[in-house]
């Protein structure tokens, strides 16, 4: 269950070559702040190693939602401040946690600020794509989060989240379809039927 909440974005060091091919931060703030809604399909390669697949609804500011692909079956919502854990295979009450201390609060933030004092603790090119390494600047205890963007246009890709224990969690997204009509059900943390539908 610890690494389905990972869930709730590889950093390489860049060469000075590539240093002014790399987005700038107020670029990227901005391309977050535009991504009101979207849809993609998602790996996630677990601390284990283990992979896991599902599909990512994101409704900002605040809400995502993680419905994992069978085996796992399990849903992860966050919304109302709260990140819950379905997990049917347990039989157990959905897990809660303060969606403030996962790293995916920064992404999911009202507004998006990456020149924020001390957040950006990375900001390379890998010959590819940017990677920004962002943390809570007053709470960096709570872990840090790896995003990776291609450009033309700009695209969130990928991040790597990093938990205060050490814990390390990938997730790489597919095709992301933006400008959706989600339902604002969906990120209720008690919703946890899987098999959501845009509306």
């Amino acid at each position: 269950m610890k690494q389905i909440l990972l869930a709730c974005a590889l950093c390489l060091s860049a060469p000075a070559v590539w240093a002014a091919d790399k987005l700038p931060l107020s670029e990227i703030s901005g391309y977050l702040n535009g991504l009101s809604t979207a849809k993609s399909p998602f790996t996630q390669i677990n601390d284990d190693g283990s992979l896991s697949t599902g599909t990512l609804y994101l409704y900002r500011p605040g809400r995502a939602r993680f419905e994992y692909d069978p085996p796992d079956s399990a849903v992860v919502v966050a919304g109302a401040g709260t990140v819950a854990i379905h997990d049917p295979k347990s039989n157990q009450p959905p897990e809660s946690y303060p969606l403030k201390r996962t790293p995916l609060s920064i992404i999911l933030a009202e507004n998006v600020n990456l020149g924020r004092a001390n957040m950006v603790v990375g900001h390379g090119f890998d010959g590819t794509s940017t990677v920004v390494t962002a943390q809570d600047p007053e709470n960096p205890e709570y872990g840090r989060i790896e995003l990776m963007f291609t450009d033309n246009p700009v695209e969130l890709r990928k991040w790597v989240i990093h938990d205060g224990g050490g814990g390390q969690t990938t997730v790489i997204l597919g095709a992301l379809e933006t400008g959706l009509k989600l339902s604002g059900g969906l990120f209720l943390p008690n919703s946890s039927a899987a098999g959501a539908q845009d509306r």
